[in-house]
């Protein structure tokens, strides 16, 4: 409980009390809702991005996000995609965004769930630069990956290692020097970007399918989740503040027979990783992600930087982090909602076993990772909840591109699986990008030459606040209406009405017609 806030109401300062943040964030809420609110640019602060000490000053090497689900146009497959490189500003040249080349990036596969790897895909990449007499990232427009006017390119190799025990038992070159999809520089550098995108996808011997480059960062949410659970400025529920930014992706579609055990035990662990070399050339595991949110709201501080550097059979020793954890107390405390009894067993199952009867290896040891059943067969219409509204072909099994994994994740928190129900929830509901249909299915990146539009549609609701609360008081009842209306003189009762506006908005809402848009 750390944080300041100063928008649109009273400055919050670290060690005030929960009865005093609450208070003053209601008042900003009730100030938002007369009119007299500004929106102003607040500093972002990622869910699983930088979420760890160390990491933060290594964007290159820090996993943001990890998807594992059955390719829905190839039901036979498995689509893998890690994310690395938060916070893209899609203008930020000259030299714009590249993968390390001093960096090993690993997506690793436990297949039989005794939480080590049985098959680990590495990728590596190479830098190369046409012409060192020039400081431009490309010197006319282009339009091929092997265009002359692409200055800056890199390549990379996959190598796949089979496991036994933890230790190597095979090495394969799987491919070698594929190309990256460079970076979307604007629309007179790269006036088709799509073909890029396409000529970046590439078919690897044994069926597999790999992608390399810059896409739109998939992940949505209201990041003011990390300002006392949006305590600072209630206007700003439903804002996606990755909208706009840009993520360095690995995509890699592989038969599902390939990874999982056998036919009759199909639940495969995914997770991915990053080792940077040091300068006596050895490897260090800088960063590690499978399940969305744990080192981010589970972990806490004096934990992040040890679990980055782990490996999920050693996972015992965060055990206490997931069955006492410290998200509901904080929800108790500034929004009066009570936390469910300790131990969270029921957080177990989600985050380190997988659900009975839908992602639960037989036998299985607890460990953080994403599982997924590749005998589940993905849906037509796809639910944001996934598996909390009858969808196991979603989070958490697995997770989907547009799986709501943070509406998920808020509403188990607080106990929606010990009957608990809830509707928690940032009001963010989907990508603002449409996701592609086909591998490697992540949305294009947002071009340079886009960022200008997006300055100005977010003046535009800047000066709109009004709309933006207008929005979220639709919902409202009459009371609720009337109780924000007697604002000044009616905080403590604004607390229970603007606290259940927020976290009412998104239960069940439905979601898009296709699981990919």
């Amino acid at each position: 409980m750390t944080a300041d806030s100063t928008a649109g109401g009273p400055t919050q300062r670290r060690g005030r009390s929960v009865a005093l943040l609450t208070c003053a964030a209601l008042t900003a809420g009730a100030l938002a809702a007369a009119g007299a609110g500004v929106l102003q640019p607040q500093p972002a602060s990622a869910s699983s991005h930088r979420e760890a000490p160390l990491i933060q000053g290594q964007p290159q090497f820090d996993t943001t996000d990890v998807y594992a689900f059955v390719s829905p146009d190839h039901p036979d497959s498995t689509t893998l995609v890690a994310n690395w490189l938060p916070f893209q500003e899609p203008a930020g040249g000259p030299n714009f965004y590249t993968f390390a080349s001093d960096a090993r990036y690993d997506i690793h596969i436990d297949s039989d769930g005794d939480a080590q790897d049985d098959l680990l895909y590495r990728f590596t990449f190479t830098d190369h630069r046409k012409n060192e007499n020039t400081f431009l990232y490309n010197t006319g427009a282009v339009e091929s990956l092997d265009d002359p006017d692409l200055n800056f390119t890199q390549t990379y190799d996959i190598e796949l290692q089979r496991l036994s025990h933890g230790k190597v038992a095979s090495r394969h070159q799987l491919a070698k020097d594929l190309p990256v999809a460079p970076s979307n520089v604007g629309k007179a550098s790269m006036p088709d970007y799509q073909k890029l995108r396409d000529q970046a996808v590439r078919k690897v011997p044994g069926g597999l399918k790999s992608f390399a480059g810059q896409a739109d960062d998939p992940f949505f949410l209201d990041l003011r989740v990390f300002d006392l659970l949006y305590g600072g400025d209630l206007s700003e529920v439903g804002n996606d503040t990755l909208k706009g930014y840009n993520v360095n992706s690995i995509a890699l579609q592989v038969p599902s027979s390939y990874l999982r055990q056998s036919e009759e035990q199909p639940v495969i662990g995914v997770y991915a990783t990053t080792e940077r070399q040091n300068a006596q050339g050895e490897w260090t595991r800088v960063s590690r992600l499978g399940m969305p949110l744990v080192n981010e709201v589970v972990n806490p501080v004096k934990d992040k930087d040890k679990f980055n550097a782990s490996s999920p059979e050693n996972d015992g020793d965060f055990l206490k982090n997931v069955t006492e954890p410290e998200l509901p107390k904080l929800i108790e405390g500034l929004y009066k909602i009570k936390a469910p009894a300790e131990p969270r067993n029921d957080l177990v199952s989600v985050f380190l076993t997988g659900v009975k009867d839908v992602n639960q290896q037989p036998d299985g040891k607890p460990s953080e990772m994403l599982r997924l059943n590749t005998s589940i067969k993905p849906v037509a219409e796809p639910k944001r909840l996934g598996v909390l509204d009858g969808d196991t072909a979603g989070f958490p099994n697995g997770r989907r591109l547009t799986d709501d994994v943070l509406d998920i994740a808020l509403q188990v928190v607080e106990g929606e699986l010990v009957g608990a129900k809830n509707d928690l929830g940032d009001s963010v509901d989907a990508n603002d990008k449409e996701f592609g249909h086909s591998f490697p299915y992540v949305a294009l990146p947002t071009a340079g030459s886009d960022t200008r539009a997006a300055a100005a549609e977010t003046k535009s609701d800047a000066t709109g606040l009004s709309g933006g609360v207008s929005s979220l008081t639709s919902s409202w009842d009459d009371n609720t209406v009337m109780l924000v209306s007697g604002a000044a003189g009616a905080l403590c009762v604004l607390l229970a009405g603007l606290a259940r506006a927020m976290w009412s908005r998104t239960r069940r809402r439905p979601g898009r017609s296709s699981w990919i848009g």
